[in-house]
Formats: C-alpha cells, sequence, structure tokens
C-alpha cells in the first residue's frame, strides 16, 4: 500500500510498504478518507521539529472500517468513524481516570505519525490503511451529515483546543479570553472557536501574522496586530490567556497577560528542554500554568456533541482542501490548516 512517509530534513515521499493486518482479536483496519494537517506535522516536514525520519505521517484522520477482529462488537466493515491519534486501552487505570493520553497498555505516548516520539511504528493516517487496536474502546462514530473533513480534525487538534478552553471556561462562565497565535497557528483558531462556542463574552487575538489575524476575525475574535516575535508589553489583563504561539516570547506575554489569580495555558510544549518561565512574577501575582497534552478518546465525545449541535466548527479553520494522493505536494504549505481527502469524499 502507499504511506506517505517523513524521510528526513524537508523530504517527504510515497513509499509502498505492507498493508498493517489484523494482529490481535479486539483490532480494527481503517481506510483514511479524510485526514487533515495538525501543525505539528508542519514543523515536522519542514525539518524543524528534530525528529529522525523515516516514519510514517499524517494523524488527523475519519475514515471506514474494512476489517474487524473476532472480539470487536461496536463496529462493522462499511461503518464511518473517526480515530483518535493516541493510542489507548480503555482499561488500565490511567484510562479509566481519563487519561487516554498515558495508557499503559501501550509504550508512552503511542501515537499515529509520530514513531520517534513513542519508539514503535503505528502507521500513519496519509496511507491506505491503519491498524486500530482497541477498537470498540478507540473508534468514535462519525455523527451522520456531517463531512468526514469536518470531523477529522476532532482526532487531535480541534479536541485539544475545545477541551482546553472548555474546562476553564466551566470553572469561570463568561469572561474574557486571549489567545496568542505563532506556532499553533490551528490550535490558535480552534481556541477563539471554542472561547466563543463556550461563551466568553469577548475573545481577543493577537498575532504578528496578518493571514491568520484576518481569518481569527473571520471567526469572531477582537484582533490586535503585534510586533514581529510578539516581542511586546501586555495589551491588557485577561482571566483566560491561550497560549499556541509556543514561544520564549509568547509564554513571557501570556502570563503578563493573565490577571491577578487567573489561568494561562500553553498548548504546547517546547523543542527544547527548558523554557524560561517569569516565576516570580507568576507567584506575585497568582498565576495558574497548566500544559498537557490532550486526553483525545476521553474527550472527544463531548467535542463531536458539540460539532453536531453546531457550536463547534473545526470545518470553518480550513483554509485549503486537495486531494488525498497529492498530499506529497501540499503537507508543507504554510497556510493555517489543509485538509485531504478522497476522491468522492466530503
Amino acid at each position: 500500500m502507499r504511506q506517505l512517509t517523513y524521510v528526513g530534513g524537508s523530504t517527504i515521499e510515497w513509499w509502498d510498504v505492507p498493508e498493517p493486518k489484523l494482529q490481535d482479536d479486539r483490532d480494527a483496519l481503517v481506510r483514511p478518507l479524510a485526514v487533515t494537517r495538525c501543525d505539528l506535522d508542519l514543523t515536522i516536514v519542514g525539518g524543524k521539529a528534530g525528529l529522525p525520519g523515516p516514519f510514517a505521517l499524517g494523524h488527523e484522520t475519519a475514515g471506514v472500517v474494512t476489517d474487524i477482529g473476532g472480539a470487536v462488537t461496536n463496529f462493522v466493515p462499511g461503518d464511518l468513524v473517526i480515530v483518535p491519534f493516541q493510542i489507548s486501552c480503555g482499561e488500565c487505570e490511567r484510562c479509566r481516570r481519563g487519561h487516554t493520553n498515558a495508557c499503559t497498555s501501550v509504550p508512552f505516548r503511542s501515537s499515529y505519525g509520530l514513531k520517534p516520539v513513542c519508539g514503535v511504528e503505528y502507521g500513519g493516517a496519509l496511507s491506505d490503511l491503519i491498524r486500530v487496536p482497541f477498537a470498540d474502546h478507540m473508534l468514535v462514530r462519525q455523527p451522520a451529515g456531517h463531512a468526514l473533513s469536518q470531523t477529522a480534525a476532532l482526532a487531535d487538534g480541534a479536541t485539544d483546543a475545545f477541551s482546553a478552553v472548555a474546562h476553564w471556561l466551566r470553572q469561570r462562565p463568561g469572561v474574557e479570553v486571549l489567545v496568542i497565535g505563532g506556532f499553533g497557528q490551528s490550535l490558535s483558531m480552534f481556541s477563539v472557536q471554542a472561547a466563543l462556542g463556550c461563551g466568553a463574552r469577548r475573545v481577543v487575538y493577537v498575532d504578528d501574522d496578518t493571514k491568520r489575524l484576518a481569518k481569527a476575525k473571520s471567526l469572531g475574535a477582537e484582533v490586535h496586530e503585534g510586533p514581529k516575535g510578539l516581542v511586546m508589553d501586555p495589551i491588557g489583563l485577561f482571566p483566560i490567556v491561550m497560549d499556541a504561539a509556543a514561544t520564549d516570547a509568547s509564554i513571557l506575554l501570556a502570563i503578563r497577560s493573565t490577571e491577578p489569580n487567573g489561568v494561562c495555558q500553553r498548548m504546547y510544549g517546547d523543542f527544547k528542554e527548558i523554557t524560561p518561565v517569569p516565576l516570580r512574577h507568576m507567584y506575585g501575582v497568582g498565576v495558574t500554568l497548566r500544559i498537557s497534552r490532550v486526553n483525545v478518546r476521553a474527550e472527544m465525545p463531548a467535542c463531536v456533541d458539540q460539532v453536531v449541535c453546531g457550536h463547534f466548527h473545526p470545518e470553518h479553520v480550513i483554509t485549503r482542501k486537495i486531494r488525498f494522493e497529492d498530499a506529497h505536494e501540499a503537507i508543507g504549505d504554510p497556510t493555517i490548516r489543509v485538509a485531504f481527502v478522497r476522491d468522492g469524499v466530503e
């Protein structure tokens, strides 16, 4: 079968590789029909993530079940499904607590399209087939009447942003939210959508990129253009601040923009081991800083419900849609978000 492969540097190639097979009676095979590009994928294919190739690419997908193991009872071939990017069993103690990002049944950080972070090649969404272990737990049924390109992002980025913003707005209903955009360019747009959908009375978006500023404005945010690199003073204080820029300057801006006893959510870690954080300032004003990988399988059903209810529109963040077969040509497009779809699929 064909598999889009990150070879190294900025080299991406379609490789012919063996098709995955059912390895356990709890497995399913899924044919990806729509895949959305995560912000991290763009960094990988640009050779900026420092991850060694080769490995399969893509981890946000919706597709069709093609085969199932004998113990799978919730799905049959032909079912349309969303596949969470993290592998989890649903039965270990961590999974039962909702911490599906740290399942103990598989190597830590097991994920599709990210072999270097877990040491296991699970395949990638930009392939003809992927094997899904623990299928009854892992797979999420595609909601009827919705495009696969609309829901594929829920496999990672859209759920990541929505669940993070919704968590804080449940605790602080109706407050103002600041979103700082940059590296996590689609995460920042999902954060804007989530904040507005969850009832924030005002959402302000800060960035140094005019195209992202225009997109955020189109989604309903009040926008503020900052200087290159976002080395700047706060434009105000906010109860909730979302930092999706993932730079030293952005974390300083985010924390200094958080009002006393407010919350700052960093949406990404860093590509270097240590990031400077102004602890003295945080202590003085009482800032809560949170950073964590999403528990995507645990959080996804609530996000699917928001899409079904019309409160969340991941498809509005897509800025380019192309044929699945042309993924090698467009995965490095710097546009905010790309969707790769099979012919005849929406």
